[in-house]
């Protein structure tokens, strides 16, 4: 239940912030891009919309806990809703977490980057780095999914969304598995260098 309340919450709030003119941009994610632990305005999905300022409109989907196989029974309905021109695809850290197969992870990401496009946006790709204690070879084959995905599929693609980020210990909450509030402008400056182009693309072409 708290889940269902909690997706309609964003959905709402995902909707009021779709108004602006230009393109729209559409955050699939998790805890890493839900702000955990930290108010909203600081994440770095909140200080890309302030980035964008009126030119572009930032909807974010990320709900903590969340995995690709969530995301994806719920893609269909949030193309539907936002339309965007751009999607950002941050998933899979609770994927290794729990240790979902890399094969169906792989189909996953697939799936929902043949979605995207089919509704007309343009993809971006980030990989999530496993915790150290996952072993390194383990943690090599589940980055090589979201690599061999992006060669495929041919989409924008950021290797590791916490570059910089996961093995500094001064950017990350407690738990050693979120990044804190002063990580956001570093995760948003990560991101920034695959998206900007996809958004400048998509303004020339409307």
């Amino acid at each position: 239940m708290a889940m269902i309340i909690t997706v309609s919450l964003l959905l709402a709030s995902a909707a009021a912030d779709s108004t602006n003119a230009g393109p729209r941009v559409l955050v699939l994610g998790d805890s890493l891009s839900a702000a955990y632990n930290m108010p909203t305005e600081a994440g770095w999905v909140a200080l890309l919309r302030e980035r964008l300022g009126e030119h572009a409109s930032v909807i974010n989907a990320a709900i903590s806990g969340d995995t690709t196989a969530g995301a994806r029974a719920r893609l269909g309905q949030t193309l539907d809703t936002h339309k965007p021109d751009v999607v950002i695809i941050a998933l899979g850290g609770n994927d290794g977490l729990r240790g979902i197969a890399l094969a169906t992870f792989r189909d996953n990401l697939d799936a929902m980057i043949t979605a995207a496009r089919q509704a007309g946006a343009d993809v971006l790709l980030a990989g999530v780095r496993l915790p150290a204690n996952y072993g390194s070879a383990f943690i090599e084959r589940f980055l090589g999914v979201y690599k061999e995905v992006a060669h495929v599929r041919d989409v924008a693609f950021v290797p590791r969304l916490l570059d910089g980020v996961a093995t500094n210990p001064t950017l990350m909450q407690d738990d050693g598995i979120h990044p804190n509030a002063q990580a956001q402008p570093v995760i948003l400056n990560n991101l920034w260098p695959a998206l900007e182009p996809l958004i400048q693309s998509t303004q020339t072409s409307q």
